[in-house]
């Protein structure tokens, strides 16, 4: 009991250390731990730091990552040099990004647009004052984006044999993840999810549902619906159709067949014939002279 009782003593005297020592340097960084957007739409992730104020800088580093540790992917990074009106990207900067705030007032807050579900994660800002003395700070919890997206129908289809059954696939897109039902011809049809059958960060977006023993001649219809709005699609089964061959097909078809067949072949012979009449008239006519 006394070694866990030290133990927590320590722990407490360790964090206040940290917290003086923090509030002593004078540097913080403040974020938002989550925000929501829209897929589609512009989004802000704010970001705001402070420093001593005795602190002079020639120039600033803002760099914005997605995720953290070595996985981390740097999505916009700029220079805010000494009189500049603007923190300045580099020239391969992808233009989805951009920075809202002005690092001169303390804002490093980030601007995507155009979001798409494949944004979201995780995302950490960071500063770096350049000069005699590099000093870098960021936040370390990071701000969580969570895109979300109304259903949106990606493709529907029919698989199977007239011997095995046929059977109705629905792909659905969205956040968070649609509800999918199955309407039939007369009323309201059971389905079922495949999971899974996307790979990767796109799997928690998609899914696939499948309707069993549709029939020939008849329509069905997909609906999905999630929070953010309902799409539906509507699907009719063709009757199966026999493959047609030359053994079945009827005689006025071979007859058209044979008689066009028979054109290209008196076309060709007539062709040879004039060549060669022509060719012997053309030598004769050169051995006259």
């Amino acid at each position: 009991m006394d070694a866990r009782l030290l133990c927590s003593t320590l722990t407490l005297l360790l964090s206040v250390t940290r917290a003086l020592s923090s509030a002593e340097d004078g540097w913080f960084v403040k974020v938002q731990p989550e925000v929501r957007g829209i897929e589609g739409y512009p989004v802000v992730l704010p970001c705001t730091f402070g420093h001593p104020q005795h602190s002079q800088h020639s120039s600033l580093q803002v760099v914005w990552r997605l995720g953290h540790g070595q996985g981390a992917t740097v999505l916009y990074r700029c220079t805010s040099r000494s009189g500049a009106p603007t923190c300045e990207p580099g020239p391969k900067q992808d233009q989805r990004y951009r920075l809202e705030g002005n690092p001169r007032e303390h804002d490093l807050s980030l601007r995507i647009s155009n979001t798409i579900l494949q944004d979201n994660g995780r995302y950490y800002c960071r500063v770096e004052v350049q000069g005699r003395e590099h000093i870098s700070f960021e936040d370390k919890m990071g701000t969580r984006l969570r895109v979300e997206a109304p259903p949106k129908i990606l493709g529907l289809s029919v698989e199977g044999t007239e011997q095995s059954g046929y059977r109705a696939l629905c792909r659905v897109q969205g956040s968070p993840l649609p509800d999918v039902q199955w309407l039939g011809p007369d009323d309201l049809l059971e389905g079922s999810l495949l999971r899974p059958l996307a790979q990767g960060s796109t799997g928690h977006y998609h899914t696939v549902s499948q309707l069993r023993d549709v029939e020939p001649g008849q329509q069905y219809t997909c609906s999905a619906s999630n929070p953010l709005g309902k799409e539906q699609a509507t699907l009719y089964v063709l009757p199966p159709q026999p493959p047609l061959s030359l053994a079945g097909a009827s005689p006025p078809l071979l007859l058209l067949l044979s008689l066009s067949l028979g054109a290209k072949v008196l076309l060709l012979v007539g062709m040879g014939v004039w060549m060669v009449q022509g060719g012997a008239l053309q030598g004769l006519s050169c051995w006259r002279k």
